[in-house]
């Protein structure tokens, strides 16, 4: 289903492109952190926490 308001009538973008294009930039973004050798942060839907994921793979859970 495509929604349209004003500004995406204006910019000419759905809502889903923007959002696609919103996921890309942040797959980029990590890429970028991890080949600077910077944390990554990320959500474990299991355990119901944040975590920050380094790029050897270790996993640091952040604390309250």
């Amino acid at each position: 289903m495509t929604v349209t308001n004003e500004l995406d009538s204006m910019c000419g973008i759905s809502d889903e492109e923007l959002t696609e294009r919103f996921k890309e930039s942040i797959r980029i973004d990590d890429e970028i952190r991890r080949i600077k050798g910077l944390p990554v942060a990320r959500y474990d839907p299991v355990s119901k926490k944040a975590y920050l994921e380094y790029p050897d793979g270790r996993r640091e859970y952040v604390r309250k």
